[in-house]
């Protein structure tokens, strides 16, 4: 018999603020999120696990992570985190106590990597010394599990003039350590409050929609898409094989498109 495949849902970019009818650039993220989890509930199968890839607040404030609980946590679905750079980390530690706080973890056969690329007080991220070589000790001591790497700056440019100042400082760094380890099948991330797919030897780089506002592509100046919000949905496989589709979630709200950021 073919084993079923271990689903996980990425969800990214919530933008959450302490008032839950605060928005960003016209969005209400808080009301945008809740649409997503009603979709998220009616997924079948049911999802495995739960992968929060950063900016979870616009604000950092214990309120705005209390809001992400009080959302999540009923779908009693394993959820683990990362912070991107709009996050406090330390408010997040204290706040997220029905969340799975380990960045190493294995699940079925694969294995589960969650880096930190926060560059404290930058829009842009940045490994640290210390993080790539915790991330060598793991790849190294899991050779044997299909591995999912997760973070939330892009290693990679997205032609996108104004968004690619913002992308991960040091990648080639990072590179330099997944190159080495054939294990390592997929790598995401978010940030760019877009869809987006890039192939580098044997590992697939991909990036996710945010719950609220998106970013238009390829844009040479801050310009917000048309899209909806979205999640992504992969299936991992026993034999280290995946798949993967972006799903949305219908939202009207009126954009500001005077807005020159964010």
């Amino acid at each position: 018999m073919i084993s079923p495949p271990l689903r996980i849902v990425q969800v990214t970019d919530l933008h959450l603020f302490a008032e839950s009818d605060r928005c960003l650039l016209g969005m209400p993220t808080l009301r945008s999120l809740n649409a997503l989890i009603t979709q998220l509930r009616q997924l079948r199968p049911r999802p495995d696990l739960l992968l929060l890839t950063g900016d979870l607040s616009q604000d950092g404030s214990a309120d705005s992570y209390a809001h992400v609980q009080h959302l999540f946590a009923p779908l009693e679905i394993p959820t683990y985190w990362l912070p991107g750079n709009h996050d406090n980390i330390e408010v997040m530690q204290r706040s997220l106590t029905q969340f799975h706080a380990e960045k190493s973890f294995r699940c079925s056969n694969w294995q589960f990597i969650l880096l930190n690329s926060q560059d404290p007080g930058c829009v842009h991220g940045r490994l640290s010394k210390e993080s790539l070589q915790w991330l060598d000790h793991q790849l190294a001591e899991n050779l044997d599990a299909p591995t999912l790497v997760s973070l939330h700056h892009p290693p990679f440019t997205v032609n996108s003039t104004w968004l690619d100042t913002s992308t991960l400082q040091n990648s080639a760094e990072l590179l330099k350590v997944l190159d080495r380890y054939p294990q390592v099948k997929l790598v995401v991330f978010g940030h760019i409050h877009q869809e987006f797919q890039h192939q580098r030897k044997a590992v697939t780089y991909l990036g996710t929609p945010s719950t609220c506002i998106q970013f238009a592509r390829e844009s040479d100046e801050f310009a917000l898409g048309k899209e909806d919000p979205g999640f992504r949905l992969i299936e991992l496989y026993p034999d280290g094989t995946w798949q993967s589709q972006v799903k949305r979630v219908e939202f009207s709200y009126q954009r500001d498109l005077a807005a020159t950021g964010y």
